[in-house]
């Protein structure tokens, strides 16, 4: 289980047609919950998906009900007309839930600028909504229809003193801050108001979801959202709020890490001895963000020069350190040490899927980690042929 794994959620997935395939491509999740709180974190690109657009004022009033998504078109670039589409499934949930429109959210992707297919829309909305329950086979079906280039789901479910959480998310590419080119799901049964969940969603995000960085490709779609039901009976403090939707959120972000686009290594850039952690994660994002240094990692090649030359790229008045106390440390191994060579670099072993680039600035005390993935033939191939 997942999404319905907290108590007062239902959902399901369903084949609408949009996909070729005939996988399921159409999404649902209702609250049930007597005391409903939403909170959601959404793209910051300045081109922008209508769904985006429709749920902005939704969740800063913080009550949804609802939550229908689709994959296979992003309806991004679409125009009024997009916008009204989106409208147009709210109103639908709303009618076959007897809720308002403006407490049902939408959330689309898959390819730009192209309308959505609203007669398969709505007759999909339909049948998910008869097919609503709770439970395993639900829970995977609606992971499913959320993918585009996901080659597996993406799910995770927790508990925490006696409240529940689940979640489900898709991204496979375009993963940049902030957030990725990510849908994600989150519902808890937690006793909790919109402003506590937005207070504890908002920094649990920044740490996450928006340190992967698998290609500098921002989404138009970015959404994550949590819906809180209540129906445990438990409420949380702020701390334990916030931490429990960072392990939830940090789950979720380290799956779409390992299943990127064509990747062979996920890679963690952990920089230490900034001096702030802002000037941690810009370095750790500058190594991250280098197709030399993903190229080289795709080739199980341990080139610290090239890593080295990335850290350098950082402005100074972003990130201040002395070019010539940097050391850098790859899968432990020390290769570069004061800004020349360190240990020999044929001792370091590059097969392990996940490879660990430790960085010191050796400026101060703060730190901060990307998580990125190689750059592979298959990649190109597979973003080559995207829209085909």
């Amino acid at each position: 289980m997942s999404i319905t794994y907290p108590r007062g959620f239902r959902a399901v997935g369903v084949s609408a047609g949009l996909r070729r395939n005939g996988s399921p491509d159409l999404g649902m999740i209702i609250n049930d919950g007597l005391a409903q709180a939403t909170a959601g974190v959404l793209t910051s690109n300045r081109v922008f998906a209508a769904p985006i657009a429709w749920c902005r004022p939704i969740l800063a009033a913080g009550t949804a009900h609802a939550v229908v998504v689709n994959s296979a078109c992003a309806n991004a670039c679409t125009g009024p007309e997009g916008l009204a589409d989106s409208r147009a499934e709210a109103e639908l949930v709303g009618e076959l839930e007897g809720c308002r429109a403006d407490q049902v959210l939408v959330a689309s992707t898959g390819v730009i600028g192209e309308r959505l297919d609203m007669e398969k829309i709505t007759a999909g909305i339909r049948t998910a909504h008869a097919g609503l329950g709770t439970g395993a086979v639900v829970d995977e079906a609606t992971s499913r229809a959320i993918m585009t280039t996901d080659t597996i789901p993406k799910t995770i479910e927790t508990q925490v003193s006696g409240a529940r959480f689940g979640g489900i998310a898709k991204g496979a590419g375009m993963l940049a801050p902030q957030l990725a080119t990510m849908l994600v799901f989150i519902t808890t049964d937690v006793v909790a108001t919109h402003d506590e969940l937005q207070a504890a969603l908002a920094p649990a995000a920044d740490v996450t979801f928006s340190r992967v960085d698998s290609d500098a490709c921002m989404s138009t779609n970015d959404t994550v959202i949590v819906l809180a039901s209540g129906a445990s009976g438990v409420s949380l403090s702020p701390e334990e709020l916030r931490t429990a939707l960072t392990d939830v959120c940090s789950g979720l972000a380290r799956q779409l890490v390992a299943d990127a686009e064509g990747s062979h290594h996920d890679v963690l850039v952990k920089v230490t001895g900034a001096t702030t952690e802002k000037a941690a994660v810009a370095v750790a994002r500058e190594v991250s963000r280098s197709n030399l240094v993903k190229t080289a990692i795709a080739g199980n090649d341990p080139n610290w020069g090239r890593i080295l030359s990335s850290v350098g790229c950082v402005p100074v008045e972003v990130a201040p350190f002395d070019p010539d106390r940097v050391d850098v440390s790859l899968n432990g191994v020390a290769i570069c040490r004061g800004g020349r060579i360190g240990e020999d670099r044929d001792l370091v072993d590059m097969t392990p899927r996940e490879v660990h680039i430790d960085i010191d600035l050796h400026a101060g005390d703060a730190s901060g980690h990307i998580w990125t993935n190689d750059l592979t033939h298959e990649y190109v191939e597979e973003n080559s042929a995207y829209t085909s």
